[in-house]
């Protein structure tokens, strides 16, 4: 006998760490997640599985083999398929009663408003080099008084920062203004993970190439920022519990055993982010360029 999908049967294991008023508020929520790859895809399975009711999601991408280490809706089945159709349906079959709304061209100029209409919280998926994109988003947020969440994998652990309404902006921290592409990778490396956790087990650095636009990943970093970023998630639409904000941030390494509370008062402009940028610089572009401060 097929069985009939109850909302608050569904979620009634959240009850205890969240009240019964509190899951009906989640149910209320509208996020919007950007990018439905190694983060986005986990982001939004794990958001609906805490009973958010309602999603904006965007990616102009397919899956594609080269995507099994680590996404959420790849598998053999989905080869091909658009990433948006895909985790739509999986995200359905959690909560036949989602609201969502699929943007399958991405995020661009053109549906960035729609994007961004009735959102309670922006939560970052997008791809590390996806640089056009944020620029387009995260001041947007901004603008909107929208909270903005990013949860980046790194290694076997995962960064974090938010950027809430009245606080740093992305802008600010990152200081991309007149960066090339190249810049903007070393600034958004460092800015995301000023401890640099993961810098010490990276067993082959040729995997790692930014001309290429690529890097190693792992399917443990997705999974915890998909927790990471859920909680984050949560304290902000409930108003519940500390969220701490840029130039403040979170960096958890599971295979250093390690959790660090980041601290950068000027987000790349501060002096020490200006030495490991420069030393960043040098030792992954060979170029002494991207550690320069505006």
């Amino acid at each position: 006998m097929k069985a009939e999908f109850n909302y608050d049967s569904a979620f009634s294991r959240n009850i205890g760490w969240v009240t019964p008023s509190e899951q009906q508020a989640l149910r209320g929520k509208r996020v919007a997640i950007a990018g439905l790859g190694g983060v986005g895809g986990a982001h939004l399975l794990t958001l609906t599985r805490l009973g958010i009711g309602s999603f904006h999601i965007a990616d102009f991408d397919t899956f594609d083999i080269p995507n099994f280490n680590r996404q959420a809706g790849a598998m053999m089945s989905s080869v091909g398929r658009q990433k948006t159709e895909v985790l739509a349906t999986m995200a359905r079959d959690i909560n036949p009663g989602l609201s969502i709304q699929v943007f399958e061209q991405g995020v661009t100029e053109q549906n960035l408003d729609a994007f961004l209409l009735g959102i309670d919280l922006y939560v970052d998926g997008l791809d590390f080099f996806a640089f056009s994109a944020r620029k387009l988003v995260f001041p947007a947020c901004a603008q909107l008084g929208i909270p903005a969440t990013t949860a980046a994998p790194l290694g076997m652990g995962t960064a974090v920062l938010n950027f809430l309404p009245g606080g740093m902006t992305f802008e600010e921290y990152f200081c991309w203004d007149n960066c090339s592409e190249d810049e903007m990778a070393l600034r958004f490396l460092i800015g995301l993970s000023p401890s640099m956790l993961q810098r010490g087990y990276l067993v082959d650095r040729s995997a790692v190439d930014f001309k290429a636009r690529k890097g190693p990943s792992t399917p443990m970093a997705c999974e915890l920022c998909a927790g990471m970023a859920a909680t984050q998630a949560l304290k902000i639409l409930l108003r519940r519990g500390e969220v701490i904000s840029a130039p403040y941030g979170l960096h958890f390494d599971a295979y250093r055993n390690k959790l660090v509370k980041t601290w950068r008062p000027g987000g790349n402009r501060n002096p020490i982010q200006r030495l490991a940028l420069w030393i960043a610089a040098r030792q992954i572009l060979g170029t002494e360029r991207a550690g320069k401060s505006d």
